[in-house]
C-alpha cells in the first residue's frame, strides 16, 4: 500500500539533501502551470526550504484560459513569482526559420522556450530548476525533450499520477489544483485524450502489471519502449583506449 505521508516526508528531505550539497543556499526554480504536478512540486519545494527560497514562473503563451489556476497557487503558497509571456519569443523565432516548421515542431517550441525561461530566471536569481514530470508522463514519454522533459532535480518523476494527487492533499493544496483534469498546454486537448487511455489504467499497469484491455496494454508497451530515449543520457562515442594513447 502507497504510505503517502511517508513518501512526502521523505521526498521534503530528498529535496533539502539535494540543495545541501548541489546548491547550499539556492533557490528552487519552478514553472507554474496551473496544473497538480508543478502546484505538487512548488509546495514539496516550499516544506522543504520555506517558501522565500522558491520562486515561481508563469509562462503563458498569449492568453492561457487557467492562469487564475496559477495564480492561485503561488497566491496560495505565498511565493514570489514572474509571469513572462513567451509569445513574441515563439512567434519571432519561427518567423526566423526559413522554411514551414511541421505540426510537431510548432507543438513543442513553446515548452523548449519555457526551459529556456526558467534557467534564465534560475541563473540570474541564484536557483536550481525543478522538473516537475511524474512517472505516470514518463513512462509513455508524454513530455517535451529538452523542454518540460528536464531541469536540475525532479521530485516527482518515480511517482505516478493517482500518488501525487494523495500526496497534493497531505499538502494542504486546494482541491481544485489536486483534482484538476490534466491537459497538454499545447493544442488543448487532456492528457488522456491525447493518450488514448486513462490514468487510472496506466497507474494500475505501472505498479502490478494488471491491465484487461489487450489494445492498450500494447499501446502503453509502444509508447515506453518508443520513448525511452527521453529518459537516457544523451548517447555519446567513446574511442578505443589505444586509439587515443600519446
Amino acid at each position: 500500500m502507497f504510505n503517502a505521508g511517508k513518501v512526502k516526508d521523505a521526498c521534503v528531505r530528498w529535496i533539502r539533501d539535494f540543495f545541501e550539497e548541489n546548491g547550499k543556499g539556492c533557490n528552487a526554480v519552478v514553472g507554474i502551470s496551473g496544473g497538480k504536478d508543478s502546484s505538487i512540486v512548488a509546495a514539496l519545494c516550499v516544506e522543504a526550504l520555506g517558501r522565500d527560497r522558491v520562486i515561481g514562473v508563469l509562462m503563458p503563451c498569449g492568453e492561457q484560459h487557467d492562469i487564475d489556476m496559477a495564480l492561485l497557487l503561488v497566491e496560495h503558497l505565498g511565493i514570489r513569482h514572474f509571469v513572462v509571456n513567451i509569445k513574441d519569443a515563439v512567434e519571432g523565432l519561427k518567423a526566423q526559420i526559413p522554411f514551414a516548421l511541421s505540426q510537431q515542431s510548432v507543438t513543442n517550441l513553446p515548452p523548449r522556450i519555457r526551459m529556456s525561461t526558467l534557467y534564465a530566471v534560475a541563473q540570474t536569481h541564484n536557483g536550481r530548476v525543478a522538473n516537475t514530470c511524474n512517472l505516470s508522463e514518463d513512462w509513455v514519454g508524454y513530455s517535451t525533450r529538452y523542454g518540460d522533459s528536464v531541469g536540475d532535480f525532479s521530485p516527482c518523476s518515480h511517482l505516478t499520477v493517482a500518488e501525487m494527487k494523495q500526496i497534493g492533499r497531505l499538502l494542504g493544496l486546494p482541491a481544485v489544483l489536486v483534482d484538476k483534469v490534466p491537459i497538454d498546454g499545447l493544442c488543448g486537448k487532456t492528457d488522456e485524450e491525447n493518450l488514448g487511455f486513462t490514468y487510472a489504467q496506466l497507474d494500475r499497469y505501472i505498479r502490478t502489471g494488471e491491465i484487461e484491455d489487450a489494445e492498450i496494454k500494447a499501446r502503453i508497451d509502444m509508447l515506453h519502449e518508443r520513448n525511452l530515449f527521453k529518459l537516457r543520457l544523451m548517447p555519446s562515442f567513446v574511442p578505443d583506449a589505444e586509439d587515443t594513447r600519446y
